[in-house]
């Protein structure tokens, strides 16, 4: 539904969906719309980062309005790849992903 939701306006909603297909096409960035049919899927609980620096151990970062947490072990960082991975499998393949980025552009 955020593809869809004009937040800003029209206008401010296509120079988004026109980045979002120019970031796309970087060869290291894949964009994966999760398909609106799925009213319920592992990524509702809210957005998360998982951080593999080249020196060190892999973190998780989770962040909601005023609270922000670092997650360092590695048992939670495990369930947050878990998630991550399950997100990613429900969603669009990246190359669906953009054609359904460019029909939603196609609409507004």
């Amino acid at each position: 539904m955020t593809l869809r939701h004009p937040l800003g306006g029209r206008m401010a909603m296509r120079v988004q969906l026109e980045r979002l297909l120019e970031v796309g096409q970087l060869r290291n960035v894949k964009i994966q719309v999760m398909p609106p049919e799925h009213e319920e899927h592992p990524g509702l609980g809210g957005g998360f980062k998982l951080i593999d620096p080249h020196h060190g151990a892999k973190v998780g970062h989770v962040e909601a309005q005023q609270f922000s947490r670092v997650i360092s072990e590695r048992e939670e960082v495990r369930r947050l790849e878990a998630q991550y991975g399950s997100i990613r499998a429900h969603a669009l393949t990246p190359r669906k992903s953009m054609a359904f980025i460019e029909r939603v552009l196609g609409e507004t």
